[in-house]
């Protein structure tokens, strides 16, 4: 008998703390507690990788055959601000088929494919490695410097750059990060 008081204390108990649980996770909305670097909410709503290298144009599987990955040099922006510092007089005029955004400017991790690459056309070259390759460039807004990639930026880009890989059969050897990519 006393083991059935203790059994029913401890299932009451249990009840409560599952109860105010559940109400503080929906108290807290979409604003759900600190995850530390890296939430899974954060990433989970944004766009699939998939939809984001759709293109408007037909795409060849031996179309590319390098990926280039390169901070922007600036601690924010997006494509607009991007083109607009290149001196550019319209994002169409960006050079690189990706921009993948670090919170500042865009969402964390946010993927925003370019005019270039929904009409397929190449990016000019910015190393001489690269001249006569069809490398798809993939800007991360950060300067790589004082303010490096974002643990969200990271992992959408290991995303991106392996589905890129499988649709366009790119090899692994010929994916380029900066020298000081983590």
């Amino acid at each position: 008998m006393p083991n059935q008081v203790r059994v029913a204390k401890v299932l009451a108990t249990l009840l409560a703390s599952m109860t105010i649980g559940a109400i503080l996770l929906m108290a807290s909305g979409h604003n759900p507690p600190s995850a530390g670097p890296f939430s899974l909410w954060t990433y989970c709503r944004l766009d699939p990788v998939n939809k984001a290298i759709c293109s408007k144009a037909v795409q060849s599987t031996d179309r590319w055959n390098r990926i280039e990955v390169y901070y922007s040099g600036t601690k924010s922006g997006n494509i607009e601000q991007l083109a607009s510092l290149e001196g550019f007089s319209g994002p169409e005029y960006i050079n690189c088929h990706f921009c993948l955004y670090n919170g500042f400017g865009g969402n964390d991790g946010q993927i925003q494919p370019t005019e270039k690459w929904q009409k397929q056309w190449p990016a000019a070259p910015e190393n001489d490695r690269f001249a006569g390759e069809q490398t798809i460039r993939i800007c991360v807004v950060a300067d790589g410097k004082a303010v490096g990639p974002t643990d969200c930026q990271i992992k959408r880009i290991q995303v991106l750059v392996e589905e890129l890989c499988r649709k366009f059969g790119i090899m692994p050897q010929s994916v380029y990060y900066p020298s000081d990519w983590r």
